[in-house]
């Protein structure tokens, strides 16, 4: 194993299990730190230890000898960090297999000048997270409901995908009232009621097929045409609230997670955004968050 002698920013123990934690007699300074862990037995699938000494902590990466056996010799030691940018938290609810997790941990209880945040979690089980920089994705959605389902299945992946760097999932919304102000009407025509909207005016649903049309405005997208030609054979005045068509149109910058729903199932991924059918299952926002954040390579729709 090569020892790492500056760690990136987000690095973890990945499983947690390679972090080990022992209590010691001193304030754990650099040099005690080399003295102490040098030719030390560790367990074979340790790659960290964090020293604890009241409330100081030193935390430092090991490498271990080559060798099949359940304890090793440490061979090498490079101190991360010492007290003075090494901090300990304790908070109950964190799952510290989960980098998401430990940055909202540091976020939210740590102090300034500290690289190394050594978390005391669920379970009593303890990790450490190193200068974390949560990945920024924007969940680009239409509201109501609130939170809108997109951004409700984002939030369950990164909640249980261990594998992912820390994620700060970040509403790009529009809402319906605003839609509904850029073509002002008597009657509106929506896909469903299923948000929950609430208009000053005339609500039919697109999903109930009204026995004949009105003078509505559709606040839809082009799948909601097709239906509307198909219902009725004519084409209503239209606001449009196709997401990915509203990303397209600003081409921000950053990474964007859309869904469309002329898209029915699996993924599609163009530069820095990933797009997923309007009805997307949990495994297909979870691939095109992973492809978003690097884990994993685009697969064709299909």
């Amino acid at each position: 194993m090569v020892v790492a002698d500056q760690p990136s920013p987000n690095a973890r123990a990945h499983p947690y299990r390679g972090l080990s934690v022992q209590h010691v007699d001193e304030v754990p300074h650099p040099d005690f730190m080399r003295e102490h862990l040098t030719g030390r037995e560790v367990y074979r699938r340790t790659d960290y230890i964090a020293l604890i000494h009241g409330e100081a902590v030193g935390l430092a990466a090991v490498a271990r000898a080559k060798s099949d056996d359940l304890f090793v010799p440490v061979v090498d030691v490079e101190v991360w960090s010492g007290p003075d940018r090494t901090q300990f938290i304790e908070d109950p609810t964190v799952d510290v297999g989960n980098a998401t997790a430990l940055a909202a941990a540091a976020a939210g209880h740590g102090r300034p000048g500290v690289s190394a945040f050594v978390v005391k979690g669920r379970f009593e089980h303890i990790n450490f997270i190193w200068e974390p920089d949560p990945v920024r994705v924007f969940v680009t959605e239409v509201t109501p409901p609130m939170p809108p389902k997109l951004l409700d299945q984002a939030r369950q992946v990164v909640e249980f995908d261990e594998d992912m760097p820390p994620v700060d999932l970040v509403l790009d919304e529009v809402t319906f009232d605003d839609l509904a102000a850029t073509a002002p009407s008597d009657s509106y025509l929506l896909p469903c009621r299923g948000a929950g909207t609430e208009l000053s005016a005339k609500m039919s649903y697109l999903d109930t097929r009204p026995a004949a049309p009105d003078e509505w405005v559709m606040i839809g997208c082009e799948r909601s045409m097709q239906f509307h030609r198909h219902f009725y054979g004519s084409e209503p005045p239209q606001v449009d609230i196709c997401p990915k068509r509203r990303v397209e149109s600003a081409d921000p910058d950053g990474l964007w997670l859309i869904k469309c729903c002329m898209l029915e199932r699996g993924l599609e991924v163009e530069s820095n955004r990933a797009v997923v059918p309007w009805g997307a299952n949990l495994d297909e926002v979870r691939q095109a968050l992973r492809v978003l954040v690097g884990l994993e390579a685009p697969v064709p729709a299909g």
